[in-house]
């Protein structure tokens, strides 16, 4: 299978990378030519446009951040890859996108009869890395199994929800989950902090309880130590949670918990700290909670 790989950030290069060290030929395009280089070392040829990576390939996949990004690079000029993709071949979007454009996307595609799959990911930037990724997948049950050997080089779990536009929709309940997890666990964090019990005893005391999960294994520790290095960008789960909020209104769904995180990440970003790991919700609750910044615990 010959792939095309539009988008190198965080997630996508790694993922691309993992690619390769599969056995799968690949071809890659970034909107900056200087993050190919990892790629090229490890034996992916670089396109210089879209539409010059989607010709020739059985499968198109790209991870980029965001709604305005995808549909520019898949149909929004003369060298989008719409323009390059032949009859019979495959689409497969990592990003994370309204359901929406994800449904009016496909459509034009399956003009030219090429298919198309939404699979949003998740499992932060470890999770591409390790190519241990949950994939969440909307579209057909043939346009899925078709890219069944993708999904197996680059996560652990490729869901099929349901028809085109089903994977983004599943991934936006996900940012609204773990919206309230990382909220809540920090809450939790300064409530042990104020009681003066150390976080890290309670993080160890509860990890194998009912409030067990991977934003407490993988995220308490930024919390405690007041430091937020980037896994996943707090301004693109805010992007996320705008999408989860406008299905939710368009279906007359109330969701108080993801408004307010939605909020606090609001403030978060005027403040500059968007481009931090997301877990700096914590400097949030410190604010509230009336903890200063620093350490928890006493400790670096």
């Amino acid at each position: 299978m010959k792939i095309a790989f539009l988008g190198l950030g965080t997630m996508g290069e790694p993922m691309a990378r993992n690619l390769l060290a599969k056995g799968f030929e690949v071809v890659v395009w970034n909107r900056s030519p200087g993050k190919t280089a990892a790629v090229e070392a490890a034996g992916g040829r670089v396109a210089a446009t879209p539409r010059a990576a989607a010709e020739g390939v059985d499968l198109l996949a790209l991870c980029v951040s965001d709604g305005p990004d995808v549909d520019q690079v898949l149909r929004g000029s003369a060298e989008a890859a719409i323009h390059g993709m032949a009859a019979g071949s495959l689409v497969v979007d990592f990003s994370t996108i309204s359901p929406g454009l994800t449904r009016e996307l496909a459509a034009a595609f399956a003009e030219r009869g090429v298919g198309f799959v939404d699979a949003p990911v998740s499992g932060g930037s470890e999770g591409a890395q390790k190519g241990t990724l949950a994939i969440m997948c909307g579209g057909s049950e043939a346009d899925v199994e078709r890219a069944r050997p993708v999904f197996a080089a680059v996560g652990s779990r490729a869901t099929r929800v349901g028809d085109v536009g089903a994977g983004q929709v599943a991934k936006a309940v996900n940012q609204v989950v773990i919206a309230g997890t990382y909220q809540a666990i920090a809450e939790g964090l300064m409530l042990a902090e104020g009681c003066a019990v150390d976080p890290r005893k309670v993080v160890e005391a509860i990890r194998g309880g009912a409030a067990a999960s991977w934003v407490l294994d993988n995220r308490s520790g930024n919390m405690i130590v007041d430091d937020y290095p980037l896994g996943f960008r707090l301004r693109l789960h805010r992007k996320d949670l705008g999408i989860a909020l406008g299905a939710a209104a368009a279906a007359g769904v109330g969701m108080p918990v993801a408004a307010l995180v939605a909020a606090k990440e609001d403030a978060l970003m005027t403040a500059g700290h968007g481009d931090e790991d997301m877990s700096a919700l914590a400097r949030a609750a410190r604010q509230d909670a009336g903890i200063a910044p620093g350490p928890l615990g006493g400790e670096g």
